[in-house]
């Protein structure tokens, strides 16, 4: 569910028309529902064992307005970057709430997570290991952490959003796991406090999570006989959503949460999950102008303003986003078979090929729906297009929160060196 609704035939963010930000900020933009970010909160934290934590992917959506928007609900932050650590507390998520994974944390990285008390390390291998030792016991300090093992469990979801099998960079194979803990406990200034399992994004099937979830309870029962003191499961994050208006949903989250129940309702653990697409990508879309409607041999293309450096999923992973006109149609509206692209200067930057659309425009606003997870935060000034701006909606207010980078700042981050001055 989403809260962004046909209102006297336009298309609105919670109570705010989308045309009229359009004429404020100027298009290309993003736009974010607060009621949405709540409502897909509290209805998967509620879908868990009684004191998890729910800490949300900021790789997904590290806007700081979206994660104080979250954080002021009780959700805690998954990071995976020094930059994404100071989002999350410049956003106000206190460090008890936030944990660290990511295969290449740097030494100063971890610095600044143990000066910010973190909950604890998701840690990938055993080089990292010895470094956050060296770190942790040159400041004096112990670094909880949890060892990421890889369950060799298909996901069955796209090859460049799977992380959880044998080959994957992330993690550790599941036949070093008991190794590698018996590592972390010979070394100074790591406390193991837990086992860590990710197995992809995206999933729509809750087999695999059954299956890694099953490894995983087994995996902690073999740790403690080993003398480990293992309290937490963190479990990741991955649960699907609906991409497209007319398919069949993902598991809901109550569901994901039986699943996990009966994976650690005997083994006394506390549950962490990392969220990120599921809370935040239905609860924003990215709004276009039509530039040009341009016919083709055997195509008719829709130019918009948005491009594939505002948002690459479609080109990066051949992804589906319904795409809606901001106007409703009127009943007698003929339907048109359009390729939707962008002015990036690349072939792939294609938001839908043969998409059947109300006929559209010259000057007419397009939504494209999902849009609010792996979306701004994977944009780029590609062509020297500066990133589409951020705006936040509550009921019938609405702010900037990332404003539109001017050319002018864009130019103003390059230096030319003295010698090409003369």
């Amino acid at each position: 569910m989403n809260h962004f609704q046909y209102r006297n035939g336009i298309l609105s963010a919670e109570d705010v028309p989308l045309t009229e930000l359009a004429e404020a900020v100027g298009t290309p933009f993003y736009c974010y529902s607060t009621a949405t970010l709540t409502r897909h909160y509290r209805v998967f934290a509620a879908a868990l064992p009684e004191g998890s934590l729910v800490a949300f992917s900021v790789k997904a959506n590290g806007n700081i307005a979206v994660l104080k928007t979250l954080g002021n609900l009780g959700a805690g932050a998954d990071v995976v970057s020094g930059g994404e650590l100071k989002k999350a507390l410049a956003a106000g998520v206190p460090g008890n709430r936030i944990v660290f994974s990511g295969v290449g944390k740097t030494k100063e990285e971890m610095r600044l997570a143990l000066e910010a008390g973190i909950y604890q390390f998701n840690v990938e291998g055993e080089p990292e290991l010895e470094a956050l030792s060296e770190v942790a016991s040159s400041m004096g300090t112990t670094a909880p952490i949890t060892i990421r093992v890889n369950p060799d469990v298909d996901a069955k979801t796209h090859a460049k959003i799977t992380t959880g099998t044998y080959e994957s960079k992330f993690g550790i194979p599941w036949s070093r796991a008991r190794a590698a803990y018996a590592l972390a406990a010979k070394l100074p200034g790591l406390e193991v406090v837990g086992v860590d399992v990710h197995i992809g994004s995206q999933i729509t099937d809750l087999e695999p999570f059954r299956a890694a979830f099953k490894r995983v309870g087994d995996l902690i029962e073999v740790l403690r006989a080993d003398g480990h003191r293992i309290l937490r499961a963190d479990l990741g994050g991955g649960l699907g959503v609906p991409y497209r208006f007319d398919n069949a949903p993902p598991p809901d989250p109550d569901a994901y949460g039986e699943v996990i129940a009966a994976a650690t309702g005997g083994i006394d653990v506390q549950v962490i999950l990392e969220p990120g697409r599921l809370i935040a990508a239905n609860a924003g879309l990215l709004v276009a102008r039509v530039i040009y409607v341009k016919p083709g041999e055997s195509k008719t293309f829709l130019v918009l303003d948005a491009g594939m450096n505002d948002l690459i999923r479609p080109a990066l992973y051949d992804a589906h986003h319904d795409i809606v006109p901001v106007i409703a149609p009127g009943l007698t509206t003929p339907v048109r078979r359009y390729d939707v692209v962008g002015p990036v200067c690349e072939t792939a930057d294609c938001f839908a090929q043969d998409r059947d659309l109300p006929e559209t425009r010259m000057g007419d606003l397009m939504a494209v729906m999902t849009a609010g997870a792996y979306g701004a935060v994977m944009a780029s000034a590609y062509n020297a297009r500066p990133p589409a701006p951020e705006v936040l909606v509550k009921g019938r207010e609405w702010s900037v929160v990332r404003p539109r980078m001017t050319l002018e700042a864009l130019i103003a981050l390059e230096r030319v060196p003295g010698w090409l001055e003369h």
